[in-house]
């Protein structure tokens, strides 16, 4: 077989090894992305619930649920959440490059 064939079958080899709790033998990254404070973060951006729901692209009614905590954000939602935490103005500038003249 061909190289890449073997680094792939390696590969698969070690993510089920990790998979069924073994150590693999590769590197291994995890990623802890905080649990946000969302009413925190949308205040710190200035923008009412309406304004930062749409800029970030969901529901008003999800964000009143991650407000209010009876829902969590996950996936995208939370990292994105993480990166405006970090720089609240980044919406701020998105919004000032994309509004209609």
């Amino acid at each position: 077989m061909s190289q890449a064939f073997d680094d792939i079958a390696q590969g698969l080899h070690e993510a089920i090894a990790f998979s069924k709790g073994l150590e693999p033998g590769a590197r291994v990254h995890r990623i802890v992305v905080p649990e946000p404070d969302v009413r925190a973060i949308r205040l710190s951006t200035g923008l009412s619930q309406d304004a930062f729901a749409a800029s970030i692209g969901v529901a008003v009614g999800t964000l009143r649920g991650w407000e209010q905590k009876r829902r969590r954000p996950d996936g995208p939602a939370r990292v994105l959440l993480a990166l405006i935490h970090q720089t609240p103005a980044l919406i701020r500038e998105s919004l000032a490059r994309h509004a209609s003249p």
